[in-house]
């Protein structure tokens, strides 16, 4: 990755989509949903990773790779982790540790979030070895 610094608005861009990705986990807290289960069906993080994968040309060459990597890694793991989750919760004895990870990868999801916002704010790429997703 070379150190191109992001073209036109794409830091503002890339802020949007981190809202709107936390405002679908965040209304995970507000209602009796799980959080992953809102990071995952809500309308506004549903749009944000079309928008990663609409705009991801676009950020090539630049520090806004990373995060776009990492907020599609987010969302594609937190689905991966969910479906597992899910599954377990079909076995007696899995019941309880679905329920588990459901909070775990909720956590999982609002760290990721919060530790990209993060390192946006100040201008940093996300620490990944692979950025060309």
């Amino acid at each position: 990755m070379n150190n191109v610094p992001p073209k036109g608005n794409l830091v503002t861009f890339t802020y949007v989509i981190y809202c709107l990705h936390l405002f679908s986990a965040i209304s995970g807290l507000m209602t009796p949903a799980f959080i992953v289960t809102a990071f995952l069906t809500g309308w506004p993080s549903l749009i944000a990773v079309i928008l990663n994968y609409a705009k991801q040309d676009e950020v090539q060459d630049s520090y806004l790779a990373s995060h776009f990597s990492w907020q599609i890694r987010t969302f594609w793991y937190a689905l991966l982790w969910f479906a597992i989750a899910f599954a377990l919760l079909f076995t007696l004895i899995g019941i309880p540790l679905g329920i588990i990870m459901f909070w775990v990868v909720g956590l999982w999801v609002m760290y990721r979030l919060i530790r990209g916002l993060l390192r946006l704010s100040n201008g940093r790429a996300m620490p990944m070895a692979d950025t060309d997703y």
